[in-house]
């Protein structure tokens, strides 16, 4: 099967989601062409994911087509911007490509993953190569209203948007396989399909600076704090776990996507674990604790 026989299975598989309300030329042609809002930001990140690194390469392809699209578009919402578009790169093995039936799956995934998040596919790339996949990831928000790592000061509360450490406890329980796209658990839900945070996009609007929670919470608050310019001391109680999770994989497992940041003014709709402080380094319960996390690369 020669490459545009499969993007043409792509884009068949991607149905409402190549074209849309901010896509002015979509899939087909050598570039697509995407209509902006004047007074907003341009907002963009990218993400390479590969087989056994960031997801099990026997996974369903929907569930990794998903995952791969949701992962990508969390840090557009740590920023406070709304989602627009991705642009999608693959490389594919001979057993990758096959009948087509495995891309069109992985399609289907990231179809369902950007109606979830109210985005469009735009556009893409396919090569020959070992399997990963390469998710640029677009928004905007109004000018100069980012939300940055810096601008944290002593004193404010840090907060997080939901319960952590459900993929952690997936992967601490080996539960990543098997699995059924119709039939998961609620740990391997939050491991295959998170859901990234747009519904803060209103309420990031009033705090000082925030990432999301991708390589578990130390190591993400070490990169708040460090950006800011200050420490941090959490309260163990307040941290909030999913069901079955321990605290340990809420404080150094990956892959949780909520978000973590700090205010000073009061945010009731989140969880409240800790405040800003003076010096350097995190504190917990009083103690120091050391900012461990997810590593790409050991020194």
């Amino acid at each position: 099967m020669d490459e545009f026989a499969l993007i043409d299975i792509i884009v068949e598989a991607m149905g409402d989601r190549a074209q849309g309300e901010w896509v002015h030329l979509g899939p087909g042609d050598d570039a697509a062409v995407i209509t902006t809002t004047p007074g907003f930001d341009q907002v963009a990140s990218i993400d390479v994911l590969v087989p056994n690194v960031h997801f099990p390469a026997q996974a369903p392809a929907f569930l990794i087509g998903y995952r791969a699209l949701m992962v990508s578009l969390s840090d557009l919402a740590a920023m406070g911007a709304a989602p627009r578009y991705c642009i999608v790169a693959l490389t594919l093995t001979e057993n990758d490509v096959g009948d087509g039936c495995w891309l069109a799956e992985l399609s289907r995934g990231m179809a369902q993953a950007a109606r979830d998040s109210g985005t469009y596919i735009c556009g893409g790339n396919m090569t020959r190569g070992p399997l990963n996949i390469a998710v640029s990831a677009h928004g905007e928000i109004a000018h100069s209203r980012e939300i940055r790592r810096s601008g944290g000061k002593p004193g404010d509360k840090i907060y997080v948007s939901g319960p952590l450490g459900g993929a952690g406890a997936c992967l601490r329980q080996d539960m990543l396989l098997p699995v059924e796209v119709d039939a998961m658990s609620e740990l391997q839900k939050a491991y295959y399909k998170p859901q990234v945070r747009f519904d803060w996009h209103q309420g990031l609007s009033s705090v000082s600076c925030a990432i999301d929670i991708s390589d578990g919470l130390l190591q993400d608050l070490g990169h708040l704090i460090n950006a800011s310019a200050c420490g941090a001391r959490l309260v163990e109680e307040n941290i909030p776990l999913v069901a079955g999770a321990l605290l340990e994989d809420a404080l150094s497992a990956s892959d949780d996507y909520q978000l973590l940041f700090a205010s000073a003014q009061p945010q009731p709709e989140a969880f409240h674990i800790g405040e800003l402080c003076e010096g350097k380094g995190i504190w917990l319960n009083g103690e120091s604790i050391a900012m461990k996390g997810y590593k790409h690369f050991n020194a």
